[in-house]
């Protein structure tokens, strides 16, 4: 007996096949959502990561150009970037000793670096900091040590024998004020106050990163464990 088969069910639904690539889209686009989510942290911390790495790149620049600008002006601080940007007498021409771009901070909202004045709080924890860093001892000043002496003498010495890092610190962020213009300043340090991937002579704070002629201790970074680091002389991975 010849059974008869029902043309209709053998015809495919297509709302049932449009259903089921809707589902299969769906759940590549979730994988796809959830890769995104797991890459993303990495991303971020690479950005960051180059940006500290051009902001301490810009600051030892600052930090040479003011050292070039007190020795030229024989132990005369500058008191706006524009000082720097504007270079050096050189004959009937000037000699530039900063470029324009060392000039902006990559890590501050509006770009402008912070101007550091040689009795600030900031720069006399820094001091410690790098004195620390650097096992116990206090680089010596640039050349001519004369014009720089002064400044470390008169500000710092005092303060680096009786106060604590803690102290110093906790000074240093209750005074914390932004300047940048019309300050003679000794070195420049970044208003963000962020938690930084580069540890700088140890120190994991954009805003206590100080970049001056003064205090130049072996070594510039170091590495973080949480990931970066940058060329430098003598650079040493933390533990």
């Amino acid at each position: 007996m010849k059974t008869e088969t029902n043309p209709k069910s053998q015809i495919p639904n297509p709302k049932s096949e449009c259903g089921m690539s809707l589902v299969v889209v769906m759940a590549v686009l979730m994988l796809f959502a959830i890769a995104l989510l797991a890459v993303a942290p990495t991303v971020q911390q690479g950005v960051q990561r180059e940006k500290e790495i051009e902001a301490i790149r810009r600051g030892e620049e600052i930090a040479d150009a003011i050292r070039q600008y007190v020795v030229f002006y024989q132990g005369k601080l500058p008191t706006s970037m524009d000082d720097l940007l504007e270079g050096l007498p050189q004959g009937t021409k000037k000699r530039q000793i900063l470029r324009p771009s060392a000039a902006i901070d990559p890590l501050s909202s509006d770009g402008k670096w912070r101007l550091i004045e040689p009795t600030a709080k900031a720069f006399q924890s820094f001091g410690r900091r790098v004195q620390t860093y650097n096992n116990g001892a206090l680089p010596s000043s640039p050349e001519p040590r004369n014009l720089f002496d002064n400044y470390v003498t008169i500000a710092l010495v005092n303060i680096l024998d009786t106060q604590t890092q803690p102290e110093l610190e906790e000074a240093a962020e209750e005074e914390i004020e932004i300047k940048t213009d019309k300050t003679s300043f000794i070195g420049v340090a970044s208003q963000s106050r962020s938690r930084a991937i580069i540890a700088y002579y140890g120190i994991e704070n954009h805003s206590k990163w100080i970049f001056t002629p003064l205090f130049r201790g072996m070594g510039v970074s170091s590495i973080n464990p949480r990931g970066g680091g940058i060329p430098s002389p003598s650079p040493t991975p933390r533990r």
